[in-house]
């Protein structure tokens, strides 16, 4: 069958559009995305400006003409931190449910948290046994632990790239005290999560899922052998530290031209790299893997396994 994913977030909506059945591996078939960073509209009460909620519209309204074109079986449509956590949340789904038809699920931070960790388990396999994630989106960071499919221990933390810009990095480039205010910030957050995963064994396996940590780990990672012909990308913390105020100096309109550095995350890029090198030290990370596979590929095995 063919399933079409509809992820509204902070940064971006983008509609994935794969072949799938029970039992196998989705296969990506298509691909849309509008750029949107809807951390740039927020008000100071949390609210997302009315500007902000006609480009949401739009840009579901567009994600939806694409789908129709590509026959889709079933549209699963979902929203995560940006909405989850905006004042005016409930009206904005309203007027996107009114205005495109499309009624959005908007995903708690615990959800978003267990179903990107099933994604990982089933890309790596039982044998991986016990499992370390750590996801960075717009408006979170989500951190799962646990050797089954459904993670033991799976929080939400508001430490996103997007929020952790817009919040401290307030100049471009930002400023070492910007920066440091920052590491200190999610430090202190991470501090307390660490205890919630206290009773957790050693993982096997440090996995880092999401685009920012794709992005980061091609900038300034290795790849390592793998399974047949698969290689492992890993990412050490020391040649995250090493990049990071490098690409701290550099304006965000000059990083794409640095490899991995996409438009789309050049202007988060670097709280998003803060936050990880935090929390790899919090949990006591010297190096994590990088999974191709997330939230979206966890949205289509959740339905697929509900079908079985």
């Amino acid at each position: 069958m063919r399933l079409g994913v509809l992820d509204v977030g902070s940064n971006t909506v983008h509609l994935l559009v794969v072949d799938a059945r029970a039992g196998a591996a989705p296969v990506p078939m298509f691909s849309d995305k509008a750029v949107l960073r809807l951390m740039r509209y927020l008000t100071p009460d949390g609210s997302i400006t009315e500007e902000g909620v006609q480009a949401v519209i739009a840009a579901v309204q567009s994600a939806v003409d694409v789908a129709q074109q590509h026959n889709l079986d079933e549209l699963l449509p979902i929203a995560t931190s940006a909405l989850r956590d905006a004042n005016n949340g409930p009206e904005l789904l309203a007027r996107i449910e009114a205005e495109t038809g499309v009624a959005l699920h908007v995903l708690s931070g615990e959800d978003e948290s267990r179903l990107t960790f099933l994604a990982v388990r089933r890309w790596y396999g039982w044998s991986a046994e016990n499992i370390l994630l750590f996801d960075i989106g717009g408006g979170s960071l989500e951190i799962a632990a646990g050797a089954n499919a459904i993670p033991d221990v799976a929080l939400s933390l508001p430490l996103g790239a997007g929020r952790s810009t817009v919040g401290f990095l307030h100049d471009d480039p930002p400023l070492p005290d910007q920066m440091a205010a920052l590491r200190d910030h999610a430090a202190g957050i991470l501090a307390t999560a660490v205890t919630a995963f206290a009773d957790q064994p050693a993982p096997h396996h440090i996995v880092g899922s999401s685009k920012t940590i794709r992005s980061l780990a091609r900038l300034a990672g290795s790849t390592q052998d793998g399974v047949g012909s698969a290689d492992r990308i890993m990412l050490r913390r020391s040649q995250l530290n090493d990049w990071v105020p490098r690409l701290a100096k550099i304006p965000a309109d000059a990083r794409p031209a640095l490899p991995g550095i996409t438009a789309d995350r050049t202007f988060q890029i670097v709280a998003g790299g803060i936050v990880l090198g935090e929390a790899m030290a919090a949990f006591g990370a010297n190096e994590l893997e990088v999974s191709p596979w997330a939230l979206r590929e966890g949205i289509i095995l959740r339905y697929l396994d509900h079908l079985g």
